[in-house]
């Protein structure tokens, strides 16, 4: 079926339903025609505690779509914006056809969850500059939104019967509003003397929606203030029930006392003039070329009596309510009381409709593509059975042909010819199938033998590790040990753990915050803080070579462990923590004894099995490194008996400090001692 022109913007909000029929003008460029809205408001708010939120907007929609049409119309749907993840991106320079992959990066760094629990787009933002195939200065939109979210979002469209085909986050629907309709006159921006910016201020039920964009670049954010919030307090002030509120909030001009309503809702009108800006204020730090120009107010709550002025005498800047769309045609529509009433709730379903029609900046679409190329199927299956049909009549016919062909020139005699052909087929393909379960035995045995020669490599490894942690531990020469106990350079071991991980980077981006705080300490008054200690393993960085020459290239230094291993865990303890140890006490002990020789600097282990056994290899080469205190304890004073021969002892007085410590081993000398197989053999084992 063929498309119409006209598409729906719907905003399911939480007073009412707002919808929007557009298409962009034939006959003014820029413009966008309206032929038919519709608003249903909720007989309560979704937020209100007794109000049942499912129910009350599949009779909403059910009472949409028994008096619209959407039959062959595009449908774009708003997603409120505190649902979904926005994040804009600065790009290195880099080359255009690489944007895709850093894209793809940056979302597995920014989106705190798998990428298969998301339904995620981009688009790249209109500043930035291109030459020579490489893209300068360019700044890139990433929207993401969870799968179940996604879901429950689409549950009672797909329940009444429509077909959704774009779902937009709110605040970028209202940016791609404020672009067509307020910022289209002035010109295509300059990207060297950008424009003021126009601030959107999109007052909801439970939040308000914050948008700034120049054209150039958009910014957004959700602040905790709505419409609600002044009714909740006209209902905490003056004792009213939630709908009486409502209505008086309405209505406070034609109230018995309106400045008593406005004096309940005072405190409301500074905290949202406050968080408006912070807002802005935070915009104005991160970006230090923007200007910020007109605010504009939208939303039912934004009809409240004295609110633009309040805030334009709070903000210094120009505030003033959307009384007119500019670049929205449609006598019709713009004419009709409900529309004229409720003008300022329909910038979301504004913007939907004029993306679902081409027409807007950010095109982003977070519906997921299953449900978009499950629709294109079922588009084209009519064409596709019609085909097939074509094809099978044509095959039908070519049967035919050769059957009465073949029945006219059958010679009775191919009978037993045919008949010992499929015997002899038979057997072949029952030979063919005992060859291939002998084959399948076969590899199987192989397979096991090679597992228990691989078992034989790894029966030393655990003793190697522990043997290796005994020899990292610090201890005093022989003969050399200290009387009392607090001057032994010496760590107690409490109790010693492993646990195995698939990939180590899981296990690291659990304690990334603890590695800083272990390998970043103090210098001392200063103040400063020293770098982190390189991982164990990683060569220093050459010198530059004299003369001219190009200095040679710095290997590149991994930032995270990788691939399957152990990380091990040692609770301990230490008495090195007296005043005459300082600065090497507490955790800074731990720190310059088995931490420092975690980190490969100089340390030696001895191996046990392999081609390597009997021989002393580094710490890296042994397959420790990154070392992370997790735990760290005060300084504790403690008592410990002594006794004495003959008598009762006394109490020893130490000061005690615990810790725990985890690094990672991927142990590597007995993996070197993989036996030779044979070449037929090795498919098999693998």
């Amino acid at each position: 079926m063929a498309r119409s022109p006209f598409t729906w913007g719907i905003d399911i909000g939480k007073c009412g339903l707002k919808a929007l029929r557009c298409r962009m003008s034939p006959t003014a460029p820029g413009k966008l025609d309206a032929e038919a809205f519709d608003y249903i408001e909720y007989p309560m708010l979704l937020s209100q505690p007794e109000a049942d939120a499912p129910e009350l907007v599949r009779a909403a929609l059910e009472e949409f779509t028994s008096r619209n049409s959407l039959k062959g119309d595009r449908v774009a749907v708003a997603v409120p914006g505190q649902l979904g993840l926005s994040k804009f991106i600065k790009l290195p320079p880099i080359e255009a056809k690489k944007i895709p992959d850093i894209v793809r990066y940056e979302a597995r760094q920014q989106i705190p969850f798998p990428l298969e629990q998301v339904i995620w787009d981009w688009q790249r933002l209109a500043g930035g500059m291109e030459e020579g195939g490489f893209v300068l200065d360019a700044e890139v939109a990433l929207f993401a939104m969870k799968r179940e979210q996604v879901a429950k979002v689409l549950s009672p469209l797909t329940e009444a019967g429509v077909e959704v085909d774009v779902l937009q986050l709110s605040p970028i629907a209202l940016a791609n509003m404020a672009i067509f309709d307020q910022l289209a006159a002035a010109g295509k921006p300059d990207p060297d003397n950008p424009p003021p910016s126009l601030v959107l201020v999109s007052i909801g039920v439970d939040t308000t929606d914050l948008v700034v964009t120049n054209g150039l670049k958009l910014w957004q954010r959700s602040m905790p203030i709505g419409g609600s919030t002044f009714t909740k307090a006209l209902v905490s002030d003056m004792k009213l029930t939630f709908a009486k509120a409502e209505h008086l909030k309405r209505n406070a001009v034609r109230a018995e006392d309106p400045k008593a309503v406005f004096r309940a809702m005072r405190p409301v009108f500074n905290e949202f003039a406050a968080d408006l800006q912070r807002s802005l204020n935070y915009f104005s730090s991160a970006d230090r070329t923007a200007k910020i120009g007109r605010v504009l107010l939208l939303g039912n709550a934004a009809k409240l009596r004295g609110l633009s002025d309040f805030v334009a005498s709070q903000l210094q800047i120009d505030v003033q309510r959307l009384d007119k769309y500019q670049a929205l045609e449609g006598p019709a529509v713009l004419a009709a009381p409900a529309f004229r009433e409720n003008r300022l709730a329909f910038g979301t379903a504004y913007g939907l409709a004029l993306q679902a029609a081409g027409g807007a900046e950010l095109r982003t679409n977070l519906l997921p593509r299953e449900i978009l190329r499950d629709r294109m199927i079922a588009e084209k299956k009519p064409w596709a059975v019609g085909a097939l049909a074509g094809l099978l009549a044509t095959a039908l016919l070519s049967f035919a042909g050769l059957f009465f062909a073949w029945k006219t020139y059958a010679n009775p005699k191919f009978k037993e010819a045919f008949a010992a052909a499929d015997t002899v087929q038979s057997r072949s393909q029952q030979a063919t199938t005992a060859v291939e379960q002998a084959k399948q035995k076969w590899e199987a045995a192989v397979a096991e033998q090679q597992f228990l020669v691989h078992v034989h490599d790894h029966r030393f490894e655990v003793l190697d590790m522990l043997r290796a942690v005994q020899t990292l531990l610090p201890h005093d020469e022989p003969g050399k040990v200290p009387k009392d106990p607090a001057d032994r350079r010496e760590i107690h071991v409490d109790s010693l753990d492993c646990q195995y991980f698939p990939d180590l980077a899981v296990w690291f981006a659990g304690v990334r915050g603890k590695w800083s705080e272990t390998h970043e300490v103090g210098s001392g008054a200063a103040g400063k803080k020293k770098p982190a200690a390189e991982p164990a393993g990683e060569p220093p960085a050459a010198d530059a070579p004299a003369g001219d020459a190009p200095a040679a290239e710095e290997p590149k230094k991994p930032t995270t462990p990788s691939g399957p291993g152990w990380v091990i865990q040692l609770i301990g303890h230490h008495f090195h923590n007296e005043d005459r140890h300082k600065p090497e006490e507490d955790e800074q002990f731990v720190r310059s004894t088995i931490v420092k020789s975690l980190m490969g600097e100089g340390d030696q282990v001895l191996v046990s099995a392999g081609p390597s056994a009997g021989k002393r290899m580094t710490v890296a080469e042994a397959g420790f490194g990154w070392p992370v205190i997790v735990e760290s304890s005060q300084v504790q004073n403690v008592q410990i008996p002594v006794p004495k021969p003959g008598g009762d002892g006394g109490n020893l007085q130490l000061k005690r400090y615990n810790f725990a410590l985890q690094f990672s081993w991927q142990p590597r000398a007995a993996a070197e001692a993989k036996p030779k197989i044979d070449a037929a053999a090795e498919p098999a084992a693998q």
